[in-house]
């Protein structure tokens, strides 16, 4: 039976409220709640209705919880995992003024030191290091106010000495985010101190070297390996010593299956993080409590390397294909993210253009087959294939007027390249210049429009191109409710950006 995606941070009253409407709508006959019931308790008489626990049964279902209790159980699991990074005013200096600190004013120094040294993936700026540097110059007493000061600070003898005395605090959460010293430690980039050591000293007395936390309610965790891996939609750093940690932590029994840890270093095409964790296990079964603890809405480890590969494929990364292919990656892997829904890799690197890539999948086994008309005439486009699309175009004359009906948002893939003469071909097939992601091979409602992707790429040249061809500079994308401009400056892009703001 398909099941749907449980929402982060799912909300036991909301959930209340769904099996109340369905038993509702079971006792009005409505159609919709009839289906629902037929769909995942088939066997049950809904004469006269149903009660309130057979429609919770059905909503538990429905997520993919074989009961209410278990449904329960897992909202049980996220609420004491997760945890709620405030964003951080980066404007509030007080806390970093000099002089020494008095006990009343020392765990809120404690705390700001910790906020500013590590990553938590809710405004993370380069310069916070260095102010929490600032602040321990100031302060120097904070750094040996607990053991994840300690940790953050790669302060390894003070560890030691405070772990001889008592080793039972070793995992014991606390500071602004509620974590293990481990992960303060993993997380801070502070680059001071003697992390590995430190890392040594932790695992040795115990620490859970699985460590981690659910950032807001996703049942992705943020693990201790996650934040010495770093990366992110930010492009947080990796810690200093990223390799060495990771190493330390997998010999001591981490997870090489890390769904977060591969989701955040996908961005970027280095792949020393897929060496180590390959090296270790990963695309192999591993023990792993968080596996244990969120079940079937933490991805299979065999989904997690697949879904590796359509995004490489997608986005070009030929070297981590290779990687990923040499290692057993299925080519026709389906991965688990539904932003791609069915489609897989050989056909997502045909939508890119990427034929090096789509060649080496097909030597790997990929079914071409999958392949249709449509998409490999939009991989043409992007790729600045003019002889390509024509000969296409060729065989089936109604094939662009049928490639606009399925992929509208071509263009923005198209302005993913950066090519100016592959956007013209695009245009020239009859795609509308103003018409943005919603939904099809980028997946869900993202809304934004070629434009808005060469703004934030800082593609000047392509951006006057877009704007000369009728590009609505005024559009606003679902996501953000930013206009292009708005995308140029996120992305740091002045003169693109100055460009923008003189069309007024």
């Amino acid at each position: 039976m398909p099941t749907r995606p449980l929402p982060d941070n799912p909300s036991l009253e909301h959930l209340r409220n769904q099996a109340r409407s369905l038993q509702r709508g079971t006792r009005a006959g409505d159609a919709e709640a009839l289906a629902v019931f037929g769909e995942f308790d088939p066997r049950r008489d809904l004469t006269g209705g149903c009660s309130l626990s057979d429609a919770q049964l059905v909503v538990a279902r429905s997520y993919g919880f074989p009961s209410w209790q278990r449904l329960r159980a897992h909202l049980d699991v996220v609420a004491e995992y997760s945890y709620w990074p405030r964003p951080v005013d980066d404007t509030d200096d007080g806390a970093e003024g000099a002089g020494s600190s008095d006990g009343r004013d020392l765990p809120a120094l404690a705390d700001r030191f910790l906020d500013l040294a590590c990553l938590n993936y809710t405004r993370d700026t380069r310069h916070r290091p260095a102010r929490a540097r600032d602040l321990l110059r100031a302060h120097p007493e904070v750094a040996r106010f607990s053991l994840h000061t300690m940790a953050a600070a790669g302060d390894a003898a003070g560890l030691r000495d405070a772990l001889e005395w008592d080793r039972s605090q070793v995992d014991q959460s606390g500071g602004p985010y509620g974590w293990p010293p481990l992960m303060y430690l993993t997380y801070s980039r502070l680059e001071t101190g003697e992390p590995v050591e430190a890392a040594e000293v932790l695992l040795a007395a115990g620490a859970d070297p699985d460590s981690g936390r659910l950032w807001q309610g996703m049942t992705s965790a943020f693990t201790a390996l996650t934040g010495a891996f770093g990366g992110g939609e930010q492009d947080q750093p990796p810690h200093p010593r990223a390799v060495d940690l990771a190493r330390l932590l997998l010999r001591a029994g981490a997870d090489p299956n890390d769904n977060q840890a591969l989701y955040n270093r996908q961005f970027t095409p280095a792949n020393d993080h897929l060496e180590v964790l390959f090296e270790f296990g990963l695309g192999r079964e591993h023990e792993s409590p968080w596996r244990r603890r969120l079940g079937h809405t933490y991805p299979s480890t065999t989904a997690m390397v697949e879904e590796q590969l359509r995004w490489a494929a997608d986005h070009g990364m030929t070297a981590r294909v290779r990687l990923l292919l040499d290692h057993g990656v299925a080519a026709d892997g389906r991965g688990y993210h539904p932003n791609y829904g069915e489609l897989t890799a050989l056909q997502l690197a045909t939508l890119a253009g990427e034929r090096e890539i789509a060649r080496m999948l097909l030597d790997a086994g990929a079914d071409r087959g999958r392949v249709d008309a449509v998409q490999e005439f939009v991989g043409a486009c992007v790729a600045g294939d003019r002889a390509g699309v024509e000969r296409l175009t060729a065989v089936n004359p109604g094939l662009p007027a049928h490639v606009r009906e399925q992929f509208p948002d071509a263009g923005v893939l198209v302005a993913r390249t950066g090519s100016v003469e592959a956007m013209r071909l695009v245009l020239e097939q009859g795609f509308d210049v103003n018409t943005g992601v919603r939904g099809g091979v980028l997946g869900p409602p993202l809304r934004r429009t070629a434009l808005h992707e060469a703004a934030h790429a800082g593609n000047l040249p392509l951006v006057r191109f877009l704007v000369e061809q009728g590009a609505d500079h005024g559009l606003r994308d679902a996501s953000f409710d930013a206009t292009p401009l708005g995308w140029a400056e996120h992305g740091g892009n002045e003169e693109t950006a100055a460009y923008l703001r003189r069309l007024g």
